[in-house]
């Protein structure tokens, strides 16, 4: 009787297509050909070379923030294994899930002083939920298995599996059936419903207080659940704030949304927290970005989590905890409020009033000063205009560091059209992430609002996205610094600055030089027309825009917080 045979590599693959992953990213390597060459007879896998493996962990992250799945990169062991782990670690503190794939030297070598030896679990193990060598080609399936559900189940994030080479290019003999579609893509996206007891507490909780407000975090981005947080708002007239992570889970034009909280959130946004007696910490772990390193005295916490590790894991004396998908507590909170929900509703219509007349007040002061104003542009005036050209479907990347921040300043009408690198914060995200949500849909117009800083560390990806193609438009903030860093210094260090300043670079001319279109442009007119016309012609481009060195994010007066209360601002007006 014959027996199929096949290689770890194929096998490997055969897994990926099963569970569902399309897209491979990566740089192939001696170790990763078992592998790679596999793919190239997977017709429903795509593999996309990068110029850097920190590119392929990034777009691994972007696409599992876009869909919810997992896709994967690839390295060679070593440097190749040490590049991926910057990316890696994003995807791990925004909970991402992806497949990250490094390819060792033959297991009896590993340890010992073979090329490029490097202890890949060691490495990678810290940053992702799941890391193991996989060293059998026995193993290859049930380790994929596991990996999988521990990559999509519960708190999302990467994971890891290290393969010693001659286990991918070794034969399988008598190599396990894989199905076409693993069974457990069926339910690995199933969440928990809420604790009727837990419920019953968590209502009585609400309905007493005066000023509950929900801070909505990462989890309601990972929960797709703005809908049913949106219509729990409206019946109950709760505020809605987000945390810096959680920017995208709702709409920001929605009457109830009120910005984010966060370090450098908004006057607005902070005063509402400090107004409040309750919080419903909705997918928010409360973590250090959010509360200013826990500095932030809040009033009593109702916590909602997939994730029970993270509830009451800060301001644990002040926390009740309940461990749900944030559509199912919605839902269900709703229903057991009942009829009781209108007189909540009316006793908190003044507040929403005044709070809706301080927001009004604080976009007053980010309105441009000028129709026109000529180069160097303030940033704030840079990303208004960007909103007021783009479609309204436009998905916007805003790097780490100030153009995140100024991020604040972008209208957002759709949930799942914003995507920040945050509890990393690692720069060179915004470009592989472009290229990794239009390989998903070319048609789709994608705005990456970039540093000049974040640019030099992902330059080389503009030759992936010329090669790619997609409906890309990157708007360089470029004022030849680190700029956020430039501008703590100056703020903390009596103006003494060190390591962030760079000669000026067009980068215009070095897109043109990678085959993607590109110029500087020096006023809002210009700006906004190129960038119609961008998203018109459905083709990449790089539009260089000079901004003024002197605004300052720590100090823009719709950051600030303000010493003065949501009645005095509207009386400012």
């Amino acid at each position: 009787m014959t027996t199929t045979q096949k290689t770890g590599g194929q096998l490997v693959v055969d897994m990926l297509r099963s569970l569902g992953v399309e897209y491979v990213y990566g740089v192939v390597g001696g170790q990763t050909l078992a592998i790679t060459d596999a793919i190239i007879d997977a017709p429903d896998i795509e593999f996309i070379h990068t110029r850097h493996e920190n590119a392929a962990a990034v777009m691994m992250d972007a696409y599992g923030r876009l869909t919810g799945k997992p896709a994967a990169c690839i390295s060679t062991t070593g440097p190749g294994a040490t590049n991926l782990i910057t990316g890696v670690g994003g995807a791990y503190r925004d909970s991402s899930p992806g497949f990250v794939i490094t390819c060792n030297n033959n297991g009896e070598n590993i340890h010992k002083d073979d090329a490029q030896n490097a202890d890949h679990v060691e490495l990678i193990k810290p940053l992702v939920k799941y890391s193991r060598l996989v060293a059998h080609a026995s193993s290859i399936k049930q380790a994929m298995e596991e990996a999988y559900i521990n990559a999509v189940t519960g708190n999302p994030g990467p994971v890891h599996l290290d393969f010693a080479r001659d286990t991918i290019e070794g034969t399988v003999e008598d190599p396990p059936a894989v199905p076409t579609v693993h069974p457990s893509r069926s339910w690995v996206s199933e969440r928990p419903s809420t604790n009727p007891v837990a419920l019953a507490r968590v209502t009585e909780t609400v309905l007493d207080a005066e000023r509950p407000v929900i801070w909505l975090g990462n989890g309601g981005n990972r929960a797709h659940a703005s809908e049913e947080v949106l219509v729990l708002a409206e019946a109950l007239a709760l505020p809605v704030v987000t945390t810096f992570n959680g920017i995208g889970a709702v709409p920001t034009t929605h009457p109830l949304v009120f910005g984010a909280v966060s370090r450098m959130g908004t006057a607005l946004s902070q005063r509402i927290l400090e107004e409040s007696d309750l919080v419903l910490a909705l997918g928010n772990s409360l973590n250090a970005v959010s509360t200013g390193r826990w500095k932030l005295k809040l009033p009593q916490v109702v916590q909602v989590d997939v994730d029970p590790t993270m509830i009451g894991r800060y301001y644990s004396e002040l926390t009740d905890g309940l461990v749900a998908d944030l559509g199912s507590f919605s839902r269900d909170l709703l229903v057991a409020v009942g009829s009781r929900a209108e007189q909540a509703k009316a006793s908190r219509r003044q507040w929403i009033h005044d709070l809706t007349a301080a927001r009004n007040t604080w976009w007053e002061h980010s309105t441009p000063a000028e129709e026109n104003p000529k180069s160097p542009l303030s940033p704030a005036d840079v990303v208004r205009a960007l909103r007021e050209v783009s479609p309204e479907d436009t998905l916007l990347i805003p790097d780490a560091g100030n153009p995140g921040v100024w991020s604040f300043l972008w209208d957002i009408t759709q949930p799942g059209t914003y995507m920040k690198p945050v509890g990393f914060g690692n720069m060179g995200f915004a470009l592989p992430s472009a290229i990794a949500t239009t390989l998903v849909d070319p048609e789709r117009p994608i705005l990456a609002l970039i540093g000049d800083g974040s640019l030099g560390m992902s330059l080389g990806e503009l030759e992936t996205l010329a090669r790619v193609g997609g409906n890309v438009c990157i708007v360089v903030l470029n004022d030849a610094s680190y700029g956020n860093i430039r501008q703590e210094q100056e703020l903390h260090f009596d103006g003494r600055t060190i390591g962030v300043d760079f000669d000026p670079v067009n980068f215009g001319i070095v897109a043109q030089g990678m085959g993607v279109a590109g110029e500087v442009i020096g006023n809002l007119s210009d700006l906004r027309r190129r960038v119609e016309e961008s998203f018109g012609a459905k083709k990449p481009v790089v539009l260089d825009v000079p901004i003024d060195r002197d605004a300052n994010a720590w100090t823009y007066p719709a950051f600030v917080k303000k010493e003065t209360t949501i009645p005095d601002l509207v009386e400012q007006k």
